[in-house]
């Protein structure tokens, strides 16, 4: 079980956490012997164990009138990481965690390596990071090992077991005696020098000095090695490594935070630089890199942004493939009703062929009762459409209606060649291709939508995008929104680049930048798309 009982994070009443652990206590101490199966329940559950017994430190507590050391309640998605990491321990291979600042990381990394040590027999755990003193400084809250002392001080003696901390946690070690199991720390050039360990994990890995240093030692001494930070660029392995498709992925980003909500945005967007809050908050690689298409700013004010503005989505629904293209890719599937982004999954084309992707799409259709979807019919994606009649006659025979499936070649001409969407600009002139108009067209909708809902300006509730909130793969599509890059060729034209730096296919924003292209099943709609655009380019001033 989680909390057990209801808990506003924004407005935590620790009373009642203390006196549900002072009674649980005291059941324990008066039935001793049921101490071995409950350590023996949390040697396999060690979420659980941190939000029973497990306590932190916020000296920003006091100014809001409560007590700096607070009981250690995860929220959900802190539970899902630590069950995320242990199944990479189990399974004896590495992960990354890319993460938005200030999201209680070190104290969640050390709460569990704490745990892991306390109830588990022989286990070594690594803790790296750039500086000494950010691994361990006696009487330095902010470094890891001063956390891991506190952790294991303020757990309860029939956990605590007989470790003592002026005998068991000397410089760089917390020694746990009861299980053999030791927590070692090292920093700069010597990380990884030290003893084979279990499981390593490196803290703000993205801005190690020399990290080709520190993958060469690492890679002798463990089997789990773990990187945790928030993004610094694209020029270093932790980005290189989270856009490779080689290494499982745990993005933590601010919205997944119960304490954090657009107030606590707005705050630091007026108080920290674009760049910072790009990277650092939206957890945005690109944030440094000129001619960013759709700035992270502008897709944080589309989450939710319906119910912001108080608009109930109508209109047509729609559903849009992007069919992936190499092994390590992934397929796309969107959906949308009007405005709003209601539907997004992806799934691994590896293993399979475009007829499997292809009837997964027909699944999804008939699931979310869509006439058809439209797809990217470049590259692989042109067999779609083979193997879509192929399916609608086996359907037709069995009575079962068709599902219609419309191409978009993002390298075919523009729509509307003659028409302007920017001022005085012609359509055929400004663009250099459909893709590069589809993205121009979906840039324009974030921008309206930013200005609705941040600026508070006049918009028409047909020209806006609004991002469900709960969709399951809606952090990862965050931070692919503000991936393409747009610049110029040597004719003037718009160029998109959706893999700046060398970064992976943003299938999940291909899917929906296919989904929200302009219309052309009609001339009205095109005509209608136009006249809206026009309107922005003219907000634009371009």
């Amino acid at each position: 079980m989680p909390i057990p009982f209801p808990f506003d994070f924004k407005n935590p009443d620790y009373v009642q956490v203390f006196e549900w652990r002072v009674e649980r206590l005291k059941r324990i101490r008066a039935n001793p012997g049921s101490l071995p199966a409950l350590k023996a329940y949390y040697r396999d559950h060690p979420a659980q164990f941190i939000i029973d017994w497990g306590m932190t430190f916020d000296p920003r507590n006091v100014e809001r009138g409560l007590p700096a050391s607070i009981p250690f309640l995860l929220f959900p998605r802190q539970e899902e990481w630590v069950e995320w990491f242990m199944d990479r321990w189990k399974k004896r291979e590495p992960g990354l965690t890319e993460k938005t600042r200030d999201m209680g990381m070190s104290w969640l990394t050390i709460g569990l390596a704490d745990t892991v040590c306390l109830f588990n027999t022989g286990v070594v755990a690594g803790f790296g990071s750039r500086k000494e003193e950010y691994v361990d400084k006696i009487g330095a809250p902010k470094s890891l090992f001063w956390k891991a002392r506190q952790f294991l001080q303020m757990l309860p003696p029939e956990f605590r077991g007989s470790w003592d901390i002026n005998r068991h946690a000397p410089h760089m070690r917390i020694l746990f005696p009861d299980t053999d199991s030791v927590i070692t720390g090292e920093s700069g050039d010597g990380i990884g020098r030290g003893d084979r360990t279990s499981f390593y994990i490196v803290d703000e890995s993205a801005f190690l000095e020399r990290p080709q240093l520190v993958d060469a030692s690492l890679s002798a001494t463990t089997n789990c090695r773990q990187d945790i930070s928030t993004p610094n660029g694209m020029g270093n392995p932790f980005a290189q490594k989270r856009h490779s498709g080689k290494i499982n992925v745990f993005t933590f980003h601010w919205r997944d935070d119960p304490r954090k909500d657009d107030a606590w945005y707005a705050k630091q967007v007026s108080e920290l630089d674009a760049v910072t809050v790009a990277q650092e908050i939206d957890i945005n690689y690109s944030a440094s890199v000129e001619g960013v298409l759709i700035p992270s700013a502008w897709v944080q004010a589309a989450i939710g942004a319906a119910e912001k503005l108080g608009i109930e989505p109508t209109g047509g629904r729609k559903g849009a493939l992007d069919v992936a293209d190499e092994g390590a890719d992934k397929n796309a599937f969107a959906g949308r009703t009007g405005i709003e982004l209601d539907f997004l999954r992806e799934w691994s084309g590896v293993g399979s062929d475009i007829y499997q992707t292809v009837i997964k799409a027909f699944s999804i259709c008939d699931d979310l009762e869509l006439d058809g979807f439209e797809y990217d019919a470049d590259g692989l994606g042109a067999g779609v459409r083979g193997d879509a009649n192929q399916i609608n006659a086996t359907r037709q025979k069995e009575n079962i209606r068709s599902i219609n499936c419309d191409p978009f070649r993002g390298s075919g001409e523009v729509l509307d060649p003659e028409g302007e969407m920017v001022k005085k600009r012609k359509n055929k002139d400004f663009f250099s291709n459909a893709k590069a108009q589809a993205w121009w067209a979906l840039r324009l909708r974030f921008q309206a939508t930013y200005r609705a809902v941040v600026e508070g300006l006049d918009y028409d509730p047909d020209e806006i995008i609004s991002i469900r909130s709960d969709l399951p793969e809606r952090a990862r599509l965050q931070i692919e929104l503000s991936q393409p890059t747009f610049s110029k060729n040597g004719a003037g034209k718009i160029l998109i680049n959706k893999k700046p730096d060398g970064t992976k296919s943003p299938n999940l924003a291909d899917s929906v930048m296919i989904c929200f292209r302009p219309d052309i099943g009609n001339k009205t709609g095109l005509l209608t798309f136009m006249a809206q655009a026009a309107k922005q380019a003219k907000a634009n001033k371009q």
